[in-house]
């Protein structure tokens, strides 16, 4: 009986022994691993394409005035800009001087620092003609945006102002109620162009830039004024006496007339403008 159990009790001893190894031990905690799902491409991030915002169209009218058809006496508009600063006393004298008329436009910033030129405009209504340039010579365009480095009025609203304003201040100087208007950089969008129509004004275009922004010097000033044909628009400035254009200005004047240049404002007769200007 002894026997039979020390077998039994063997046996079981080697039974567990073999479990025993065929059963792996507890693992330290250092060596357990999470089970980690299959790796996952990152998904991109869908971007839309960021709108094209179209391209600022800008204008800059040509304008034309009636011919006069007879050879030898071309029939030209002089205007000029007056934008800021001081009058050039070189143009202004020749014009009285010589009795030629012209167009000049006017700033509220201009009016408010030459009332003695403002003075002379007035004793001669025969040959000059004011119209507005604008309250602060901001570019009419309507849309925000930089032209030659000046900043745009960028809204209907301040496009209206610029226009207003300008022509508020000519009355308050004493001038007459301006009906045209020239913008600062002479450029607009079509828009504003619309908006400046609807509020009665034509809008001034030229076809001769005689100084270039009054940047030129004296004798390529002198030569593009000269040059102006039959029906020409020449647009000049009245308002830089330190630039040498102002020469160049005044002796073309004194060359045209010496050729039998008929000289108008854009007042006294008919005028084409391109953009729908003057329609």
């Amino acid at each position: 009986m002894n026997r039979i159990l020390l077998a039994s009790a063997f046996l079981l001893v080697s039974i567990s022994a073999v479990f025993a190894d065929e059963t792996p031990s507890a693992l330290p905690a250092s060596a357990v691993v999470s089970p980690v799902p299959a790796a996952v491409s990152p998904v991109p991030a869908v971007i839309s394409p960021a709108p094209k915002v179209p391209a600022l169209k800008l204008v800059e009218p040509h304008l034309h005035i009636a011919r006069s058809n007879i050879a030898g006496h071309a029939r030209i508009a002089l205007t000029f800009d007056a934008c800021m600063g001081q009058a050039d006393e070189r143009i202004l004298s020749t014009l009285v001087r010589e009795r030629i008329p012209a167009t000049i436009f006017v700033t509220a910033r201009w009016l408010k620092r030459n009332p003695a030129t403002v003075a002379v405009f007035l004793q001669n209504p025969d040959l000059f003609e004011l119209e507005n340039h604008g309250q602060n010579h901001i570019p009419a365009v309507d849309t925000p945006a930089l032209i030659y480095g000046i900043a745009s009025a960028g809204s209907p609203q301040a496009v209206r102002q610029e226009v207003e304003g300008g022509a508020a201040a000519m009355v308050a100087a004493g001038l007459p109620a301006p009906h045209w208007f020239r913008g600062s950089t002479a450029k607009y969008d079509l828009s504003a162009i619309g908006e400046i129509r609807a509020m009665g004004y034509r809008i001034a275009g030229y076809s001769v830039n005689g100084d270039g922004g009054s940047l030129l010097g004296a004798g390529i000033t002198e030569k593009r004024i000269a040059s102006a044909k039959d029906g020409d628009v020449v647009i000049s400035h009245i308002n830089q006496p330190t630039h040498a254009a102002g020469e160049g200005v005044a002796k073309a004047l004194v060359d045209l007339k010496a050729k039998g240049t008929q000289f108008v404002r854009l007042g006294d007769v008919e005028d084409t403008g391109d953009d729908k200007t003057t329609e």
